[in-house]
């Protein structure tokens, strides 16, 4: 992100927050904050992401090994509802031993979130299709512009994506993202949306979904510019053009509530 453009993100994100913090209800409430459930109740979430949502960034790799590193707000929101799988890859992994079956990483998961990815092979996205319409239930956030500020340089391969890659399956499916224009202004660059169930998603810089022609007939529904929800084959897929709210602890709300709604919404 240029500095110009980080500049106006921020001060954008700014004027966001402050417009959540005198009107929460819009962005969702301690009093609408879904439920908690019993750890043995709950369901398995699949998470492949670029974001350090399951690690901390820069997490030690001995203190990641024993348990013993820094647990991300964002994933104690989600493992409030979800007992989270975090995954490296959607697509099946070569035995290790002659004569052995592959692992497939999403056998067994009826729920999954993309979250601003490094990028899906073909492979993945093979996979991922045959995993929609099995059934699956998908969260996919891809979001042009990051605004969360990263305490590394962009160039270091641990960095979160500035920009998503967006797959093929995307198009596959009758969507398409674009990135905000360079003259957005801020008050088109910031706000909140409502999912169709009524969860709130606050956005910052979004991207915009455009439905691709014959996306109709794939029973695909754009709400607002920022969302778009498609049933694909027994399956659906929610795709969500910004990741502000997994970005931003200010927008999740109490103990992560607003960013845990758009997770269940999606994913049920």
């Amino acid at each position: 992100m240029s500095p110009r453009r980080a500049s106006i993100a921020a001060a954008a994100l700014i004027a966001l927050l402050a417009g959540c913090r005198a009107a929460p209800s819009e962005t969702g409430s301690a009093a609408a904050a879904p439920a908690e459930t019993a750890p043995a109740t709950r369901p398995r979430l699949g998470l492949l992401t670029g974001l350090p949502l399951y690690h901390p960034l820069g997490a030690d790799v001995a203190a990641i090994a024993a348990g013993t590193a820094a647990v991300p707000w964002q994933r104690a929101a989600l493992e409030r509802a979800f007992t989270l799988e975090p995954l490296d890859t959607l697509s099946r992994i070569p035995a290790l031993a002659p004569g052995a079956p592959p692992t497939d990483p999403l056998a067994g998961l009826a729920r999954l979130a993309v979250i601003q990815p490094r990028g899906l092979s073909p492979a993945d996205n093979v996979a991922l299709d045959d995993w929609v319409r099995g059934g699956g239930r998908l969260l996919m956030v891809l979001d042009p512009l990051l605004t969360g500020d990263y305490d590394l340089p962009i160039v270091d391969p641990r960095h979160p994506p500035g920009s998503a890659i967006i797959p093929p399956v995307v198009a596959r499916w009758g969507m398409s993202i674009a990135a905000p224009l360079p003259d957005t202004d801020d008050a088109a660059a910031t706000g909140t949306d409502t999912l169709p169930g009524g969860a709130g998603l606050p956005y910052a810089w979004p991207g915009s979904i455009a439905l691709l022609p014959g996306a109709a007939g794939k029973a695909c529904v754009r709400h607002a510019a920022r969302i778009a929800v498609c049933r694909v084959g027994k399956g659906q897929v929610t795709l969500i053009a910004d990741a502000a709210l997994f970005e931003h602890p200010e927008l999740a709300g109490e103990n992560g509530a607003v960013l845990r709604a758009v997770v269940l919404e999606a994913v049920g």
